[in-house]
């Protein structure tokens, strides 16, 4: 199962007045593992940068200047997508801003149920708590301290560190984990597993060990192994 992890930096609120999208970042996870495959790429919006936004992600007008326009970049980002499901914070925000951009060049619009919004199932998993992306990086013990301004690649990186906590993907054993310390009357940390019952016969074979005894023999009283 593939998934685009992904994130975007605009110039404000609303394509509708004319703003746009700045930098998009993205990681791909393969089976919920990430790839190491990633998507990042700053774009000149063709207008300038409000204070406000600037602020926020610290992208400038003479940064993004020589930047490529996203009708250069568009069909290379969706080629990248493709049909994988796109997990988002806010993904209603990211969708907004994406499906104007694609839409503005002709190119096909990225449905919406093509997107899983890790807002919403943090919303659920935990009511009435806060759910910005700091918040669940603090709930889950994930280090964000590079964090200093938002960044779309950067960003996604963390992201699919929470998804994974979200959806459980990083205790893959921890129903097998809490059987084991039921069954052994222990809890915590402190489990260890018990012996077994009957040992495990030696895989060495006659031959095997008699040419460890010629080597020991070679050392001579002195050998870790004539101690024993």
């Amino acid at each position: 199962m593939r998934e685009i992890v992904l994130d975007t930096e605009t110039t404000g609120f609303e394509p509708g007045s004319g703003d746009r999208i700045v930098e998009i970042g993205a990681v791909e996870l393969h089976n919920h593992v990430a790839t190491g495959r990633t998507y990042h790429q700053y774009i000149n919006p063709e207008r300038s940068m409000p204070q406000e936004a600037f602020e926020v992600h610290g992208l400038g007008d003479d940064f993004l200047r020589d930047k490529p326009k996203f009708a250069e970049i568009g069909q290379a980002f969706l080629d990248f997508v493709g049909d994988a499901k796109m997990v988002i914070h806010n993904a209603a925000f990211d969708m907004k801003f994406l499906n104007a951009e694609l839409g503005w060049m002709n190119l096909p619009t990225l449905p919406w149920e093509q997107a899983i919004d890790t807002l919403e199932i943090a919303r659920k998993r935990f009511p009435g708590s806060p759910a910005s992306l700091d918040a669940l990086c603090r709930r889950f013990g994930i280090d964000n301290t590079a964090r200093t301004l938002h960044g779309a690649l950067l960003d996604s990186e963390i992201l699919a560190e929470v998804y994974l906590e979200l959806i459980g993907g990083r205790q893959p054993d921890f129903a097998l984990a809490s059987t084991s310390r039921q069954n052994n009357g222990a809890a915590g940390d402190n489990w260890r597993p018990s012996p077994r019952p009957d040992p495990l016969p030696s895989r060495v074979t006659s031959q095997e060990r008699e040419a460890h005894d010629a080597f020991v023999a070679k050392l001579g009283d002195d050998a870790l192994w004539s101690r024993a």
